[in-house]
C-alpha cells in the first residue's frame, strides 16, 4: 500500500480505498461524503453503500460501474484478493481485507464496537497491518451506554411535555441509531424528521431497518406561527438548531447526539442543553481492544488523535504509522477544535 494525494493505493491491484478524487477504480468503505466521493471509473462496495451514494450525489455521479460485493465474497483483482467484511459504523459499512502473496492488510475505514440495531456488528479479522481510524483517540474518550443516553432524553420529555425536544443528528447513520434505540426504549409515537433527513431514512426502511412511525415536521399554519410539537421527538442536522426552522418547534430542548459531547465546552458553545453521548465510533479502549483482537504487529493511523494512539500502540511493542490522509472526518463526527482538545486532555 501506498498513500497519495488520493489517498490509500494498492500498488499490485492498482486500485485506490476511500479516494478524495475521481480515479479509475476504488473500493469504498461506507457512504460517509469523506470516505465516499463522486465521479470514480469503477466502485467495489457493499449493496447499501452503493445505494446510499446513488442518493446523496445521483446515480450518474456514484461511479460509471457500479459492483456489489456481498459481505464475505471474494473478489480478485490483478492477483489480490479483495474481501469486505462489517465495520459496525452505518448501514453497509465494511472493512476492506485484502489479501496478496500471503500477506494481509486490513483496511478498517470507521468503525465502532458497540451493537447497533440499525447495522451489523464490526468483526475483528487478524492481519498484518491493520489500518484504523482513531477519531476519539484519546483515553479521555470512554462512551457510555447508548441505550443510558437515551434514558436520558426519555425522561427529560417526561419532566417537559410542553416541550419539543429537538435532537441534533447526522443524517447517515446517527439519525437511524437514534430513531432505532428510541424504539427499542418503548417511544412508539411518530417521530418527526427535519426535511434533509427524510431521504435517508427511506432508505434505511426500504433495505429492511424498521424504523416505525415517521413524520415530517409540519409546516405551522401561518406564517411566522410557531408552538408546534410539544412533548415530542424531533431529528434534524445539528446545523438546522441555528436557523429560523427552529422557531416553529414549542420551546424547543436542543439536544445533540454525538461522541464528542463528552466535552463539556463542545456542548455549551454548541448551545446544547441536552448532550447525548452517543458515538459511531470506537472509543480509546476499544480502538486499543480492536488492535489486540486483530494481533497486527503493525497499525497506521488514518485521521483522528494519530498521535496519541501511536505512543500508545509503541508502548505496546507495536509499530504505529500516522498515514495524515486529507480531507477525512469531514462529515459524521469531525475532528474536535484545539480547544476540545486542551480541555480533554486536562
Amino acid at each position: 500500500m501506498r498513500v497519495t494525494p488520493q489517498g490509500l493505493y494498492c500498488i499490485p491491484g492498482d486500485f485506490f480505498i476511500d479516494p478524495a478524487r475521481p480515479v479509475p477504480m476504488a473500493v469504498i468503505t461506507h457512504g460517509h461524503s469523506d470516505h465516499a466521493r463522486p465521479d470514480h471509473g469503477r466502485v467495489l462496495a457493499s449493496a447499501e453503500t452503493l445505494a446510499v451514494m446513488r442518493i446523496r450525489m445521483g446515480a450518474d455521479r456514484a461511479g460509471r460501474q457500479q459492483q456489489v460485493v456481498a459481505m464475505g465474497e471474494v473478489v480478485t483483482h490483478n492477483g489480490v484478493q479483495i474481501r469486505l467484511v462489517p465495520a459496525g459504523h452505518v448501514l453497509g459499512s465494511c472493512q476492506v481485507v485484502l489479501d496478496w502473496q500471503g500477506s494481509r492488510i486490513v483496511i478498517s475505514g470507521d468503525y465502532k464496537r458497540r451493537r447497533d440495531p440499525t447495522c451489523a456488528l464490526f468483526e475483528p479479522v487478524p492481519c498484518d497491518v491493520f489500518v484504523t481510524e482513531a477519531t476519539f483517540g484519546l483515553p479521555v474518550f470512554r462512551h457510555p451506554d447508548a441505550g443510558a443516553e437515551i434514558g436520558r432524553l426519555l425522561e427529560s420529555l417526561r419532566l417537559f411535555p410542553e416541550r419539543t425536544h429537538l435532537v441534533g443528528a447526522y443524517a447517515l447513520g446517527k439519525a437511524q441509531r437514534v430513531i432505532a434505540l428510541l424504539r427499542e426504549a418503548g417511544w412508539d409515537r411518530p417521530i418527526y424528521l427535519h426535511g434533509a433527513l427524510l431521504a435517508l431514512c427511506e432508505l434505511y426502511e426500504s433495505l429492511g431497518v424498521k424504523l416505525g412511525p415517521l413524520a415530517p415536521v409540519p409546516v405551522p399554519a401561518k406564517r411566522g406561527g410557531g408552538g408546534l410539537l410539544a412533548g415530542e421527538v424531533v431529528l434534524a442536522p445539528p446545523s438546522a438548531e441555528a436557523t429560523a426552522w427552529v422557531r416553529r418547534l414549542a420551546e424547543p430542548v436542543i439536544c445533540a447526539a454525538s461522541g464528542w459531547m463528552r466535552v463539556r465546552q463542545r456542548a455549551k458553545a454548541k448551545g446544547v442543553e441536552l448532550p447525548l453521548i452517543i458515538s459511531d465510533h470506537a472509543d480509546w479502549d476499544e480502538l486499543l481492544d480492536t488492535v489486540a483482537e486483530v494481533q497486527a504487529p503493525e497499525v497506521w493511523v488514518t485521521h483522528g488523535r494519530d498521535d496519541a494512539l501511536v505512543h500508545a500502540l509503541a508502548l505496546r511493542g507495536i509499530r504505529g504509522r500516522a498515514l495524515h490522509l486529507l480531507g477525512r472526518g469531514d462529515e459524521e463526527e469531525d475532528q474536535a477544535p484545539a480547544e476540545v482538545v486542551a480541555e480533554a486532555t486536562a
